[in-house]
């Protein structure tokens, strides 16, 4: 089959209906996995066929400061304070910082229309079927946005930047091996809001993806405070991220004119473990010593490391 055969092949597949999709049918799964070669080859296809139009994404779209801050903390994880001094905490277990910067959001949004534009079969997030903006985009998901150059730029994200992040603001060293993303637009015809809820996760990195003359009304997140007992409230701004621990319960609230784009993405552990029972549980346990390891028992060398343990093939939904 030539390549241009590999492409047709793919937009020509007829997906899975919006209610067998919505009710988790067995035969949406046999869809994905059935042509999932077929995918992967049809984005990489795609890419080679627009390479003179299509931005290559890289960690260039994200805010200088933290490119910085990242680089030295890499080369010399004593300096990683400079990376934790650009998050601002919200409340316990939840900051804000600016990620992408919003000079550099609209060709990345470009990038992202034309992944929705290419008429490759892609997966959006069970629960918003009707949002064509929601795609899947880690490997381990059924119809997977799998552009070679994007998996390389998501990967980029989680090991260089969210994961050691997350280990150094919220304490989630040994659980954070496995990765896990999705896009979503926040609409009011289609997907307006969000119940409050936790996430499945160790970790969570909401960003945003509005330009910065793209405004929005409503959709204000707001977070539960266990120590004090009240909510905060807090509103997406261009470019900006929200990290917190997917213990922390949140909500979103109706979107009322705009919409609101965002990526989001999780780490979690091996078997999809996650830490239990509040700060306290946060470490893992090292069977060599038989002793806990906790936040502040990992050293700084150990927060700026990639785990080597393979990536598992479950998903969260």
């Amino acid at each position: 089959m030539t390549n241009k055969n590999i492409l047709e092949e793919a937009r020509s597949l007829t997906l899975p209906s919006r209610e067998a999709s919505l009710k988790r049918e067995p035969s949406v799964s046999q869809f994905w996995n059935n042509n999932q070669k077929i995918l992967e080859d049809a984005w990489a296809e795609w890419e080679i066929e627009n390479k003179d139009n299509l931005l290559i994404p890289d960690e260039t779209l994200l805010d200088p400061s933290l490119q910085k801050a990242i680089k030295d903390a890499w080369e010399n994880p004593e300096k990683e304070n400079a990376v934790a001094d650009l998050w601002e905490e919200i409340i316990p277990g939840v900051y804000s910082a600016q990620f992408f910067n919003p000079e550099r959001l609209a060709d990345f949004r470009k990038y992202l229309e034309a992944v929705v534009n290419s008429q490759i079969p892609k997966r959006a997030p069970y629960g918003i079927q009707l949002n064509r903006y929601g795609i899947m985009l880690d490997p381990r998901s059924e119809g997977y946005l799998a552009a070679p150059n994007f998996q390389a730029f998501y990967n980029d994200i989680m090991d260089r930047y969210m994961r050691p992040i997350a280990r150094l603001l919220l304490g989630t060293y040994g659980y954070d091996n496995q990765t896990f993303g999705f896009s979503i637009q926040y609409n009011p015809d289609k997907d307006k809001d969000l119940h409050a809820h936790t996430d499945a996760s160790a970790a969570t990195l909401n960003i945003n993806m509005n330009l910065p003359d793209e405004a929005f009304t409503g959709s204000q997140v707001d977070f539960y405070d266990k120590t004090t007992g009240k909510t905060v409230q807090t509103t997406f701004e261009s470019g900006k991220a929200i990290i917190h621990r997917g213990d922390v319960a949140h909500a979103t609230h109706p979107i009322s004119s705009g919409q609101r784009s965002n990526l989001v993405v999780w780490l979690y552990g091996d078997r999809m473990q996650i830490p239990r029972g509040g700060e306290s549980s946060y470490g893992s346990v090292d069977n060599s010593e038989s002793k806990v390891v906790t936040p502040e028992s990992t050293s700084a060398r150990e927060r700026w490391s990639v785990p080597n343990s393979p990536k598992d093939t479950s998903a969260p939904f």
